[in-house]
């Protein structure tokens, strides 16, 4: 067991933070459906913060979220029209998600399978991550089989997609 908390899972399943813009967080939201639909082989041990912190006072919520990333092996990133802009926590999550050694996946909301130049924040490009289309065969495939590299932003060919059944 102590290995697989350090590869950041829990009884085989992936331990995941996930960021996103607020604008963005219906697509968190169906992320979390797609856990809970028996039909749906989407399966991850979630490390989101399980409610809103009302709070505002910003050193609190980045500690309550510091907390939850640490116990996360891998960080996807939701990529939105606005995500490159938010700079208050998207950007510090995926610096502390850096800081400790996740494995992290991009996921455009734009359902392209390339890296996003647009829409990608610069604190996730060329550091070796993965970017994905929201799909639930794809993201976990990624958090099934990617492993971080030292830089370069990369993607999978799209007869992986079709592998999976991803038209």
């Amino acid at each position: 067991m102590d290995n697989l908390k350090k590869r950041g899972m829990t009884m085989g399943l992936p331990r995941t933070f996930i960021g996103f813009s607020s604008t963005d967080i219906h697509y968190y939201r169906l992320m979390q459906a797609w856990k809970q639909n028996e039909r749906i082989d989407f399966h991850f041990t979630d490390c989101q913060l399980h409610s809103e912190i009302d709070s505002e006072n910003e050193a609190y919520i980045k500690r309550r979220c510091r907390e939850r990333i640490n116990m996360a092996g891998y960080y996807i990133m939701l990529i939105g029209e606005d995500t490159r802009y938010k700079h208050k926590y998207v950007r510090w999550e995926a610096e502390v998600a850096k800081e400790k050694g996740c494995t992290i996946i991009g996921v455009n909301l734009n359902k392209s399978r390339s890296f996003d130049n647009e829409r990608t924040p610069a604190v996730i490009k060329n550091i070796g991550a993965v970017f994905v289309t929201l799909h639930p065969k794809i993201i976990k495939y990624a958090l099934e089989n990617y492993k971080m590299k030292d830089s370069g932003d990369y993607v999978y060919k799209d007869s992986l997609y079709q592998e999976l059944g991803i038209v």
